[in-house]
C-alpha cells in the first residue's frame, strides 16, 4: 500500500478485527462471508478498511486463492488477542452484574437435552436459549456472543477459548447401502486405502477427519472439496466416495441409501464444552457443571 505523510490510524472497531480473523481462519473470502452473516462486497470493504487503519496489506486475494501476507501473519495473534480480551472484559462485567440469560449452541448429531433442562431447574430465573451451529461457526458464535457455550466437536482452533472434554466419541465409516463393504462389521484403514474421500475446508479437519496421513505415511486419497462433513451425504449415496464421521452423525438411522461400519484402529473424537476464556459468568459456569456431569455420561 502506498504511503503518506500522515501514519494511518491504528483506531479501529473490533468487528473489523473479528472479520479480519474469520477470514484468516478459512483462507476463503465466500465462506467467511457465510459465516459471518455479510456478503462478499461488504467483506472485502471492511478488510480493505482496517488495512488502511493499520497502514499495511493483510491479505493477498488472487486466483490461487486468499493467503496472508507477512504482515497479516504478525497482525493476527493480535487481533486474536484483542477478541479475547474484549470477550473478557464483557464475561467479567456480566458477572458482576449477574446474568440472567445464557444461550447454549450444539453442533449436529450432539444431545444437550439433559444438560439444558437440568440448568433449567437449577436456575428457573435464568433465559436458556440454544442454538444450532454449523462446526464452522464455533469460534465466530462464541466470540460473536451469539452463544455463551459451545457443546461440538474437536478438532478446531481452542486459541482464546476453555475447552472441557465431556466424553469420546468413535468415528464410523459411512458408504453407499450397495457399496463392497457395506455389511461388514468392522473395517480398517487398509481396506479403505484407495476409496476417494471427500476433502474439508481447514487443515485441521482434513486431516482428522481422512486420516491424512495415514499411519504408514501414505497420504489419503483425495475427493471432492465440500463445505462440511454433512455435505459428504449425497455423493456417499451415489458410490463417489466414503467418508469417515463421528458416530453421531452416521445418518444411516434416516437415510436408507447409507451404511455405516465401526472403523477399527483410529482414535475417537472428542466431543468437547467450549466457552470464552475467563468468562466466569455464574450461568456458563453452572452449565459447564451440569455438562460435565451430564453429557459425559455418553462415554460410559
Amino acid at each position: 500500500m502506498g504511503t503518506t505523510d500522515e501514519a494511518p490510524s491504528a483506531e479501529f472497531d473490533l468487528r473489523l478485527a473479528r472479520y479480519f480473523t474469520v477470514v484468516a481462519e478459512q483462507l476463503h473470502f465466500g465462506r467467511a462471508a457465510e459465516l459471518l452473516h455479510v456478503t462478499q462486497p461488504t467483506l472485502s470493504r471492511q478488510i480493505r478498511t482496517l488495512e488502511q487503519r493499520v497502514g499495511a496489506r493483510l491479505l493477498d486475494r488472487d486466483q490461487q486463492g486468499t493467503r496472508l501476507t507477512p504482515a497479516g501473519a504478525a497482525f493476527l495473534p493480535h487481533a486474536r488477542t484483542l477478541l479475547a480480551v474484549a470477550a473478557t472484559a464483557a464475561a467479567d462485567a456480566r458477572a458482576a452484574a449477574g446474568p440472567r440469560r445464557v444461550t447454549v449452541g450444539h453442533t449436529r448429531g450432539l444431545i444437550i437435552t439433559p444438560a439444558v433442562r437440568n440448568l433449567r431447574h437449577h436456575h428457573p430465573e435464568a433465559e436458556v436459549h440454544t442454538l444450532h451451529l454449523e462446526l464452522a461457526e464455533v469460534r465466530t458464535a462464541l466470540f460473536g456472543h451469539r452463544v455463551d457455550a459451545v457443546v461440538t466437536r474437536l478438532p478446531f482452533a481452542t486459541d482464546g477459548l476453555d475447552v472441557t472434554v465431556l466424553h469420546h466419541e468413535p468415528r464410523v465409516l459411512l458408504v453407499a447401502r450397495f457399496h463392497r463393504l457395506a455389511g461388514r462389521k468392522s473395517v480398517t484403514l487398509a481396506d479403505i486405502a484407495t476409496e476417494p474421500m471427500p476433502r474439508l475446508p481447514g487443515a485441521e479437519w482434513d486431516s482428522f477427519w481422512r486420516v491424512d496421513p495415514r499411519p504408514d505415511g501414505t497420504p489419503a486419497p483425495g475427493g471432492p472439496l465440500i463445505g462440511h462433513l454433512e455435505d459428504s451425504f449425497e455423493l456417499i449415496a451415489s458410490g463417489q466416495v466414503v467418508a469417515i464421521v463421528p458416530a453421531g452423525l452416521r445418518a444411516d438411522g434416516t437415510r436408507p441409501d447409507l451404511a455405516s461400519i465401526p472403523l477399527h484402529g483410529v482414535e475417537p473424537c472428542q466431543v468437547v464444552l467450549a466457552t470464552r476464556t475467563g468468562d466466569a459468568a455464574h450461568l456458563v459456569t453452572a452449565f459447564r457443571r451440569s455438562a460435565q456431569d451430564l453429557l459425559a455420561e455418553a462415554s460410559q
